[in-house]
């Protein structure tokens, strides 16, 4: 019971990250705010992948789609940072 509370509220933390980053880059137009964003993005889709994985199908094993996609966010995250610097 508690397992399903903790991967919900995860989920929501980082839909949430990602809507309050979001609105900071529509005021200020920072590419390293857009970067962030979409990997929070990114990161919310993992965590309601674990969501799905662990709690409504967990039958099947969703584990390696959500490594890509945590691993793809990242790299945004990465690209932004890397981007910024030069």
């Amino acid at each position: 019971m508690i397992a399903k509370i903790v991967y919900a509220l995860c989920g929501l933390t980082s839909i949430l990250c990602a809507g309050l980053l979001y609105r900071h880059y529509c005021s200020t137009r920072a590419k390293l705010l857009f970067w962030s964003t979409c990997c929070f993005v990114g990161l919310a889709l993992a965590n309601i992948l674990l969501f799905v994985d662990l709690i409504i199908l967990p039958n099947i094993n969703l584990s390696v789609l959500r490594s890509a996609v945590t691993l793809a966010a990242l790299v945004m995250l990465l690209y932004g940072l890397i981007r910024e610097r030069t």
